[in-house]
């Protein structure tokens, strides 16, 4: 199943996505399932269905807190001539750096070094602390895109991630939550101006998606919503005004943002 979040008119709600293709892209036929409320718990549709094409399709949620895990595949650690952490090395980026599908990641002026990292995201689905590894599933409602951008430089100078994980837009997210696939071996790519970047797979994950939420609840409260990011393979660089930056992954859909210069 697939939730998406999404603006027609005035109206913001979730709602229940059908009829993509095999490749699970959208189709002229592709429809969506209004939703009563929030897509946590036991799923109310209100009746309505419309058309996914008249829609705008928003960040699929609007977490209290993203949770990033650094250094998490061995061929990003070697070309960031990082050691392999002993376990998972958790960074935070603020709410207010989620964006959606086809909004424009927008470059600050204090960094000449931004990059694009594709990750899985992992999106939660109830209040939860202290999750044992066997009951990480019960917590999770789904899975989405993310494109965990990144000022390298100040990340480099600060000797510590807030900043040049931070900013405005660095946390695209969607273009739904798919909550139903297997994601111990899922292909990760990022295309930037249509070439390809970065090319991995969850399998090469150093902790896997269950270690993660984990370790993660272990250290703090997740709430509905809130996002873990399982880190990015090999292949990050920078982007620039003017591109167009495709985060996919396999069994899930693909992430497309631009990029701009910040006002």
């Amino acid at each position: 199943m697939r939730i998406c979040r999404f603006a027609h008119g005035e109206e913001v709600s979730f709602g229940v996505l059908d009829n993509l293709d095999e490749q699970g892209e959208l189709t002229d036929n592709s429809i969506i399932a209004i939703l009563k409320g929030h897509p946590f718990g036991e799923l109310d549709p209100d009746g309505r269905v419309i058309a996914a094409a008249d829609v705008k399709f928003l960040a699929p949620i609007l977490p209290s807190k993203v949770i990033g895990i650094g250094t998490n595949y061995a061929d990003h650690a070697a070309e960031m001539n990082s050691e392999h952490p002993s376990e998972p090395l958790i960074f935070l980026k603020p709410s207010t750096s989620v964006i959606g599908p086809n909004d424009a990641i927008a470059l600050p002026s204090q960094s000449t070094m931004v990059h694009h990292e594709a990750e899985l995201a992992v999106v939660i689905g109830r209040f939860c602390k202290d999750v044992p590894r066997e009951r990480v599933a019960d917590v999770i409602l789904g899975y989405t895109c993310a494109n965990d951008v990144t000022a390298r430089d100040l990340q480099k100078a600060d000797g510590q991630w807030a900043r040049g994980k931070g900013f405005d837009t660095f946390c695209p997210l969607g273009p739904w939550i798919q909550t139903d696939i297997d994601v111990s071996d899922l292909g990760v790519t990022a295309y930037v101006a249509d070439q390809l970047r970065q090319s991995g797979s969850t399998k090469d994950l150093i902790f896997s998606v269950v270690d993660i939420v984990s370790f993660v609840s272990h250290q703090m409260t997740l709430l509905p919503g809130d996002v873990i990011l399982t880190g990015t393979p090999a292949g990050v660089g920078p982007i620039l005004p003017g591109d167009e930056v495709e985060v996919s992954i396999e069994g899930i859909g693909s992430l497309v943002n631009r990029v701009e210069q910040a006002r």
